[in-house]
Order: structure tokens, then sequence, then C-alpha cells
């Protein structure tokens, strides 16, 4: 059995993306600039935005966090996001999830121009993505593929079960194991919430990617020997014993199931650390980009 290592992984990517922009400020370039948008005061969102500040820092990239109040209106969001659209020093930006509920979510994610959409949420961006077409792809689902490929994992001709079918993960994951390339050309199983019949189908799988926000879902009984397990689930489970009061876990029961599996990603320091890395991945595809259109 071998971890799939997303914090050392992350890392790697981290300190490649530092030399390209030592060599652009070598070169006195402009070094690439994220913004991240975030309404109101939700702690995990904070803590994820200020994360991604960080790595920013890390590698050299200019970084701006604009920070509105639970109040704002949808219109007030809106017109923050035409000023990042139209300011040429930003390269890329989030808005950062969950927003409050008197903003609608899809009316802002296609408010953000496609060509800084550095999480790949535009449907321009989605459709791109399922055409096989190049464009930025979600964060998670990149750092997915990046993962596969530093590690060797096959992919070509294998059964792969996505669980779960969010936008954010699920749904982009079953296009891009489907597609021509690697990794990819596997055949895929999208299951759901209303799929019958689960451990039948787990069962087959040569490849699970779960991203269901389910602790411990995923039994040792439910998979076949060396299979590859990618754990995208992340939960907080109380637990009055831990100095924090609780603990991270996954959708896969990872003491059991880790036992049978081939490769598996552990939670946490899989997947999440993954994200922030492809992020910063986009927004140095998205200078690179801009840079080429202005010649």
């Amino acid at each position: 059995m071998i971890i799939l290592d997303g914090k050392k992984t992350s890392n790697d990517i981290k300190n490649e993306i530092t030399e390209i922009v030592q060599e652009m400020k070598a070169n006195g370039e402009k070094v690439p600039h994220l913004a991240a948008v975030i309404v109101g005061n939700d702690g995990a969102s904070l803590t994820y935005v200020g994360s991604k500040v960080r790595a920013c820092e890390r590698v050299g990239f200019e970084s701006t966090m604009v920070r509105l109040p639970n109040t704002t209106s949808e219109t007030e969001l809106l017109k923050e996001i035409k000023q990042l659209n139209d300011n040429p020093e930003i390269d890329g930006f989030i808005v950062q999830l969950p927003l409050p509920k008197q903003i609608d979510t899809q009316k802002v994610l296609m408010a953000v121009d496609p060509d800084k959409d550095v999480d790949g949420f535009h449907p321009t961006n989605f459709g791109r993505m399922a055409l096989d077409m190049s464009t930025f792809i979600p964060a998670t689902p990149f750092g997915i593929l990046e993962l596969l490929d530093r590690y060797g994992v096959e992919t070509q001709g294998k059964h792969t079960v996505v669980i779960g079918r969010s936008h954010i993960v699920g749904r982009p994951m079953s296009i891009l194991m489907g597609r021509k390339g690697f990794p990819g050309n596997s055949t895929v199983t999208l299951t759901h919430s209303h799929t019958k019949n689960i451990t039948q189908i787990t069962s087959q799988a040569d490849i699970i990617i779960t991203a269901l926000g389910v602790p411990g879902f995923l039994k040792a009984e439910m998979v076949k020997d060396d299979v590859v397990i990618i754990d995208v689930g992340i939960t907080r489970v109380p637990d009055e014993s831990r100095e924090r009061g609780y603990y991270i876990t996954g959708d896969v029961d990872f003491e059991h199931v880790s036992k049978k599996a081939s490769y598996i990603t552990p939670v946490p320091g899989g997947v999440g650390p993954m994200t922030i890395a492809m992020l910063l991945k986009n927004t140095l595809l998205a200078r690179e980009r801009h840079r080429a259109a202005a010649k």
C-alpha cells in the first residue's frame, strides 16, 4: 500500500512555482496576482482564505483579500466582482463559498470573467473542460489528477467509481477520468444518494473517488483488493477527549480499507493540500495567458 501524500506533492508544486516566479522577477516581468473575495465571518472560510494568502506569499505571488460584511447585498458583491474583472493587475480571483442567503451564488459565479476564474466554476470553463479544451480545471479535481499523474497510478482501461455528484468535485471528476489521455481513459460510474446496491458497484471498482462528506462511509467489505482510493471527504467529528474538541476524518474507513488498497490518500494530508497548490497553478496559467494576449 502506497500513501498518496498530498502534503509532500503540494510542497513540490509550490517549489516549482516559486522557481518560475523568481525567473519572472529576474526578467522584470509582472508576477501573478490572486485576489480572494470573502463575505461574512465564517470561520472555516476565513481559515481557508488565510491559507491561500500565505501560499501566495510563499511562492512570490501578489495577493489581495477583499473582505465584505455579512450584510453585503448581491448588487454590492457584483460591483466588487466587476472591479476585479476590469482590474488589469489581477490575474485571477475566487469568491469564497458559501455566500450569505441573500446572495444568489449562481449569479455571482456567472459574473466572474472566465479568463480570471481560477476556481474553474464558470460554465464557460466547465464546458471547455467537458470538451477536452484548454481551460481552468477546478482546483480539487486538478489536484487529484496531479496526484495520480505524479505517482504514476494507471488509469487507462480501469473502472473508476465516483461517489457524489457535486459540481465542485464529483461531476468534474467523472468527466476528467473518462477523457482521452492520462490520467483518464477509464470507464466511469457516477454514483450518488439515489444509487441502489452501491456496494455491488464499488466492489467492482479499480479506482474509487469519494466526495460525500459522510465519515467512514466506505468500508473494507465495499472494495476489492488493490483498489486505488481517493478520499475527498473532510468532516469535523466532535470528540471531547481531544484538545481541539474534534478530529478530522474522511469518507473512508482508513484503518481497514488501507489494508486492501494499492494506493490511498490520507485525511488530512491527502487531497486537501493539493487544492491550494492547484489554485496557484491556475493563477500562474492565467498570468501566462494574459501575457500572451498582451503581445
